[in-house]
């Protein structure tokens, strides 16, 4: 796959790379450099955000333990 850099910068993500992570607008992803190559990986943090609030806690239940 390629992708070109366009006069700002950017580059388009193929859409293959983008569902096979399920990056979305506004996806956090991590650039790093290895050498002579660009590492994009997906963040930890943008992974946890999507499902927080998604669980909620049963403030009664003992710590350790499954609320039934």
């Amino acid at each position: 796959m390629e992708a070109t850099v366009a006069e700002r910068g950017q580059i388009t993500l193929p859409k293959a790379v983008r569902d096979a992570l399920g990056l979305t607008k506004g996806s956090v992803l991590k650039v790093e450099l290895e050498g002579s190559r660009i590492v994009l990986r997906k963040s930890v943090d943008d992974a946890i955000s999507r499902v927080r609030g998604k669980f909620a806690l049963d403030a009664d239940a003992a710590p350790g333990t499954a609320a039934e």
